[in-house]
């Protein structure tokens, strides 16, 4: 498996094949505008700043644990600093969306820069995705196009403010839309809940001896979810905690 680590958004541009990016910490591209890359192998993927992903129409897959996503529909991916994401062979990119790249450093100073490390579904893995409703898609789109608008204007000292502005403002919408996907996906969770507890007393029963106290890592692994998202569901329907479930 070969790996490709970006350090930079200048890096990311440069192997892309398109111009600079308008500021040295953030861009914000519509995969339109994008060349095709394909990748001959499965590829590990890594970023060192954050990204935000809305893709339509996307022939490739990627992969948590066991687990495949097929990105052929509207939805939206968050990452974080140095996150892994494992990509299979194939055409790489969405014929349509965005993607929006935000270095730490562009944060700094500013209330955004603390709060964004608030939001757990930065550390959702590829198949935990947000999906949209038509509605939710054009929300997004509107605020998306705010800020590529921003970003295309000559800089001043308010380009900073108007876009992180408007950044804040997606990922409020973002948190209110998985709060609203959580719901919707209530059966699935109950059964979620359900697998849990029962790994739970089995863990308890003949496990505890020889592997010592339980972790979350180890039950979200057993089900093939990452920790946080996990965490986050059974946060939602049962006021608990993935840790407050063990204890």
């Amino acid at each position: 498996m070969e790996t490709v680590h970006i350090k930079s958004i200048s890096q990311c541009h440069e192997m892309l094949g398109i111009e600079k990016p308008k500021h040295p910490l953030f861009s914000i591209l519509q995969f339109e505008n994008i060349p095709e890359v394909s990748l001959t192998e499965r590829t590990k993927l890594i970023f060192d700043y954050y990204q935000i992903v809305f893709k339509k129409d996307c022939p490739n897959k990627a992969q948590y644990v066991q687990t495949a996503y097929d990105f052929d529909e509207g939805v939206m991916s968050y990452f974080s600093p140095r996150q892994v994401s494992v990509l299979e062979e194939g055409v790489l990119f969405p014929t349509s969306g965005w993607v929006i790249n935000i270095s730490p450093d562009f944060l700094n100073g500013y209330e955004l820069g603390t709060k964004i490390k608030s939001y757990g579904f930065f550390e959702y893995a590829a198949n935990e995705a947000l999906i949209l409703s038509e509605d939710e898609e054009k929300m997004m789109e509107n605020i998306l196009l705010q800020i590529k608008k921003e970003y295309q204007l000559p800089i001043d000292k308010f380009s900073q403010d108007v876009i992180l502005s408007n950044l804040e403002l997606l990922l409020t919408y973002s948190n209110r839309y998985y709060n609203r996907q959580f719901i919707i996906r209530k059966p699935e969770n109950n059964s979620l809940l359900s697998k849990f507890e029962q790994l739970l007393n089995t863990y308890f029963e003949n496990e505890i001896t020889s592997l010592g106290l339980p972790t979350v890592q180890h039950f979200a692994s057993q089900l093939h979810y990452s920790d946080k998202y996990f965490s986050d569901v059974l946060k939602q329907h049962t006021d608990l905690s993935a840790q407050q479930h063990i204890h």
